[in-house]
């Protein structure tokens, strides 16, 4: 077969172009016209199928209240799956790792390298090819766009830069429908001042996770060139804490003493980012309500974090076993107690050296003014902390 011309090749380059330009203007038109959010965001991700020729398109909204991404667009999956399939957001996770770094993510082929986890959902659909670009609101992430296929396929800088052009069209759409809704809802008097301060306080959010996304960035980029597994274990400690931190900041809401978080909503999300090594170990979450502050809680999160990540790493053989979270918020004088225990026989003196995960813990508790008790016992390894929750 005779090879193409330069000059053919250099015509197709920019028609290809002309024909991402003209998707571009059209998807401009309809965001400037008077369509729901909805029926733009299905919209767009049906051009974004039909441009790259490619079968199946998905577009993702976080939800810190689940901590995961949710389909909220799609064309090419199986009924169903549209509205109700959810996606992680850790690291090894492709969608997880455009959605924390703020980054585009390509996969050439899903088969070779053992970087990401795949989904059940891209496994049910035989994806080995995609590419993830997050969708940014006010410079945070807000979700993401991705396009996968059944076949191996190289996904060149043109289609990324027409991925991330449509990405911010969406976000910018995303973010005219937010601010409308806020209008609305500033006309009713009474509620001016708090909304108003939920403003402030998401304009926040946006700019601390902007720098946590940064952070976890930078970890993503050197995570490939740790040469020991001790130096990809320190790195992804470094990751779960930021993430854990990140997570705090999401559970921000307005009270009458300033910004507090809920703490059982915050440790059940927390609790959820886990990933069990086998499915013969669960975590399980049991928590009173109690308002603290975002000091109070990332303190008490990291603790949470330190715990369960050793339990996960020492606690368990093949038989698996339970991890426990629970909040206790209604003790004597105010104080409340929080335990991690497990299940598993362990091995060592988990949890009782002076380990730099034990000197974490301890440095935390004596941060939120609170009292550590260790107990081993024949159904397994228990940490508490007894503390008062403070909401300023």
């Amino acid at each position: 077969m005779p090879r193409r011309s330069n000059s053919a090749r250099r015509r197709d380059e920019i028609a290809r172009l002309r024909d991402h330009r003209r998707v571009l203007t059209g998807l401009a038109q309809s965001a400037a016209a008077s369509l729901d959010l909805q029926s733009f965001l299905d919209e767009a991700i049906l051009r974004v199928a039909a441009t790259l020729e490619i079968e199946r398109a998905k577009l993702l909204r976080y939800r810190r209240e689940h901590n995961d991404l949710l389909m909220e667009a799609g064309v090419g999956w199986d009924p169903g799956i549209v509205n109700s399939a959810a996606f992680a957001t850790d690291l090894a996770s492709s969608v997880g790792r455009a959605f924390q770094t703020g980054q585009p993510v390509v996969v050439s082929d899903m088969r070779h390298g053992a970087e990401f986890r795949q989904s059940e959902v891209l496994q049910t659909h035989g994806i080995v090819s995609l590419m993830n670009v997050p969708i940014l609101v006010g410079g945070a992430a807000w979700g993401v766009i991705e396009v996968d296929s059944a076949i191996p396929r190289d996904f060149d800088d043109d289609e990324v830069t027409f991925m991330a052009a449509v990405a911010a069209l969406v976000g910018l759409t995303i973010r005219r429908a937010d601010e409308e809704a806020g209008r609305e809802r500033a006309a009713i008097s009474m509620v001016q001042e708090i909304e108003k301060r939920e403003l402030l306080l998401r304009e926040m959010q946006h700019r601390v996770k902007n720098n946590f996304q940064t952070i976890l960035g930078m970890i993503a980029l050197r995570m490939p060139a740790a040469s020991t597994e001790v130096g990809r274990d320190l790195l992804n400690k470094i990751a779960n804490g930021i993430m854990a931190m990140s997570l705090a900041h999401d559970q921000l809401s307005p009270g009458r003493t300033g910004e507090v978080v809920g703490l059982a909503a915050y440790l059940r999300v927390l609790s959820s980012a886990f990933v069990p090594i086998s499915d013969k170990v669960t975590i399980e979450v049991k928590c009173d309500e109690a308002n603290v502050s975002i000091e109070q809680a990332v303190a008490v999160g990291l603790i949470v974090n330190e715990l369960v990540t050793n339990s996960l790493k020492h606690a368990f053989g093949p038989d698996g076993g339970a991890i426990r979270v629970e909040l206790h918020a209604a003790g004597p004088r105010r104080m409340a107690t929080l335990t991690v225990a497990d299940t598993g026989k362990g091995h060592g003196e988990r949890g009782e050296s002076d380990g730099s995960g034990s000197k974490l813990v301890k440095a935390l508790a004596a941060q939120v003014r609170g009292e550590l008790v260790r107990t081993r016992s024949p159904e397994g390894f228990a940490t508490s902390l007894h503390f008062v929750p403070r909401a300023r």
